[in-house]
């Protein structure tokens, strides 16, 4: 694993991207309709970790799934590590309307409705008092799959004032790639499913696979939703795109509690003008994509900023607060995460990426 080092105008330097340093995907890409107008107001600071979990102590999954013991020592962290675990949608608001977050607010959320949320993962959050947001696929729950929760315990779960429902499509499809009235009839199909078994539709958006492209995120604002989160690293603040909000994935990987409190403790990386504007890589014309941003507010000296990617070699450049990466070759199909960090105050870590979602026909 090698990381990007800053460079300038005058000292340009080839480095490599390797592996990436944890998993991600990022908000923020440049001002779709819906993102947050920018403002002279918003606070850098202004943030929230959002957690993200699938599975608990289902070992023949570890990619999916935490150890119980894991899940038993971040909860023992977030309850006496000085964090306010807080309700999602709670987040969401105050990330909308620019209102001051408590200084480590965490959000916990958990996709998929595996039957070992409802045996694991509920209980113990439930005896701690733990807020939580569960992103549910309406599919499996109607096929009866012998892995998953059943309606009846849904509604079990979402009868505790503790926790949230949230929409993740029908199917669980690789929606990117969808035309928009396919992707609407995955989202319509789910939520007539909610409506018949729980009463209503869910707020809040998770996209299966944090796969994204510009017109899925224009098919889940203008189907209601307020706000919508991918699979990817990165900490949410006052400059993120409300309907690509990032979140730390976890499993057994990447569940040891050095890397939990490092996740935990994340700072946003405010950025603005990511390009491209979309995510989705579609056609050979954008495979490498040139991707940069803009550190959108004063924080120093960016000497210190690293980018790591999950595959590909690139060549950054620093000309003041834009960063630029460029691709050496072709991505590969599937996803491709880049992560960003930058050194904060107290040992934290200001932390923005991004996920590219590439298609097989954009390969050469």
């Amino acid at each position: 694993m090698q990381k990007i080092r800053q460079t300038t105008k005058a000292d340009p330097r080839r480095v490599c991207l390797a592996a990436a340093l944890f998993a991600g995907l990022a908000a923020g890409f440049a001002a779709p309709a819906g993102a947050q107008a920018p403002s002279q107001a918003r606070d850098p600071d202004n943030g929230a970790v959002i957690l993200m979990y699938h599975r608990f102590g289902e070992d023949s999954l570890p990619s999916t799934s935490v150890r119980l013991a894991q899940f038993d020592a971040h909860l023992a962290e977030l309850t006496t590590g000085g964090y306010e675990v807080m309700a999602l949608p709670e987040i969401a608001a105050r990330l909308r309307s620019g209102t001051a977050l408590p200084e480590h607010a965490v959000a916990i959320t958990i996709d998929d409705a595996a039957l070992s949320v409802y045996s694991e993962a509920w209980p113990r959050l439930k005896a701690l008092n733990l807020p939580f947001t569960l992103f549910v696929s309406t599919e499996p729950l109607d096929l009866g799959l012998a892995s998953y929760m059943s309606w009846e315990q849904l509604r079990e779960i979402a009868a505790d004032p503790l926790v949230t429902i949230g929409h993740h499509g029908h199917a669980h499809a690789h929606m990117a790639w969808l035309d928009p009235a396919a992707q609407r009839a995955d989202i319509d199909k789910a939520s007539a499913r909610f409506t018949a078994e729980l009463g209503d539709v869910p707020e809040l958006f998770a996209y299966p696979y944090g796969e994204v492209s510009l017109a899925l995120r224009q098919t889940v604002a203008e189907a209601g939703f307020t706000a919508a989160f991918g699979q990817h690293s990165g900490a949410s603040g006052e400059y993120s795109d409300s309907f690509m909000l990032p979140r730390f994935p976890l499993n057994e990987a990447y569940g040891d509690m050095e890397r939990f409190r490092l996740v935990a403790n994340a700072l946003p990386l405010p950025v603005d003008g990511v390009t491209p504007a979309d995510p989705s890589i579609a056609t050979p014309g954008g495979n490498p994509p040139n991707f940069g941003f803009t550190v959108a507010a004063p924080l120093g000296n960016l000497d210190a900023l690293s980018c790591f990617a999950s595959s590909g070699e690139a060549e950054m450049t620093q000309l003041d607060q834009r960063i630029e990466l460029r691709f050496a070759g072709a991505l590969p199909a599937g996803r491709v995460r880049v992560n960003c960090t930058l050194p904060a105050a107290a040992g934290r870590w200001r932390w923005f990426g991004t996920q590219f979602v590439v298609s097989q026909d954009a390969l050469p």
